[in-house]
């Protein structure tokens, strides 16, 4: 329980991330603090802080992402929650001896300067799971 240190984000797929950034913006009234490409996950991705919280919006840059796929299926909406770890390494053994299915099993460069490893829904009663850990 030490290594997990609080909810990093809660990740949100959206369609269009202009349209979107425009929406939140204005009920968070405030813009983005920051925008930023994630090839490896074929993303465009926007962040808004909010006191201690954050909340990234993600927009596919390609129809064979996973955000694309997620939007097909379900529809624009809370696509994960992310939580913050002390040590990525230690928390995904600790969870995959504990059972739960690793989407990568190494950790892997995401937004906003985080290693993140993902756990898969169907062991997290159908909630996407992301561990993240502040790239030194």
């Amino acid at each position: 329980m030490d290594n997990l240190k609080k909810i990093e984000h809660i990740g949100i797929a959206v369609k269009n991330l202009e349209n979107s950034n425009a929406l939140f913006g204005k009920i968070f009234n405030a813009a983005p603090y920051k925008t930023e490409t994630v090839e490896s996950e074929l993303v465009n991705t926007s962040f808004f802080k909010i006191g201690s919280n954050k909340i990234e919006l993600l927009a596919a840059t390609n129809p064979q992402s996973a955000i694309a796929s997620f939007i097909e299926k379900r529809g624009e909406g809370i696509h994960h929650i992310a939580f913050d770890v002390a040590d990525i390494h230690a928390e995904m053994q600790r969870l995959k001896a504990e059972g739960f299915i690793l989407l990568n099993e190494t950790p892997k460069r995401g937004a906003d300067n985080k290693w993140v490893c993902f756990l898969h829904p169907k062991s997290t009663n159908g909630v996407l799971i992301e561990l993240c850990q502040q790239i030194d």
